[in-house]
């Protein structure tokens, strides 16, 4: 029954088949939102990778929303409005029973050849505020690429103050973003 400012848990990672709907719904975001964003701060320019991460970004919001709509919890979100730059925010991407819940995917086959991570935005253009509110909730993802069907790993929710950020491995991204990566959480006991 829904409680609204409770959040369900869960230990183990949850495996969530996406449907076709939230995986086109997913595409036509990315393809509309593609040109109304600017990453050269994160020395990002390259079109088709900017729509990829938007699309992936968007196939592991409606996971983290197929999961706990099945737990009977009320979840907003994701947002599949576009907006220009000067509307554009950097709130929340799902609610769920009222709180804030932001979520990080990466793919599989990026994880097999980096480690498996998800990156922050942490350069002196843009920084994303959750880095600064240690009770933010998040939310980490796989899209499971390598497989036939449209499936994310969803692991269990935790708070920013329980990650650790690291350099990211990547050179071309140390001084834009910090990494949380799956190896260190598990090797300090924060995820199994």
């Amino acid at each position: 029954m829904y409680n609204p400012y409770t959040m369900p848990t869960f230990q183990t990672p949850q495996a969530i088949l996406i449907p076709d709907e939230a995986r086109s719904n997913a595409a036509k975001f990315a393809q509309a939102v593609t040109n109304t964003v600017n990453y050269s701060d994160s020395n990002q320019s390259a079109k088709t990778k900017i729509q990829d991460d938007h699309f992936v970004s968007k196939l592991g919001e409606e996971a983290v929303r197929i999961l706990f709509q099945s737990r009977e919890c009320q979840v907003e979100g994701p947002d599949y409005g576009v907006y220009e730059a000067r509307r554009k925010s950097w709130a929340a991407d799902l609610k769920i029973n009222g709180l804030d819940v932001a979520v990080k995917t990466q793919r599989r086959s990026a994880a097999n050849r980096y480690g498996l991570s998800w990156t922050f935005q942490d350069s002196p253009e843009r920084r994303d505020p959750i880095l600064d509110t240690p009770d933010a909730w998040v939310c980490l993802v796989v899209l499971e690429d390598l497989k036939e069907e449209t499936e994310c790993l969803v692991y269990p929710l935790r708070k920013i103050k329980q990650l650790l950020f690291e350099p990211p491995r990547l050179a071309k991204l140390s001084g834009k973003k910090q990494a949380v990566y799956l190896e260190t959480l598990i090797k300090h006991g924060i995820m199994e």
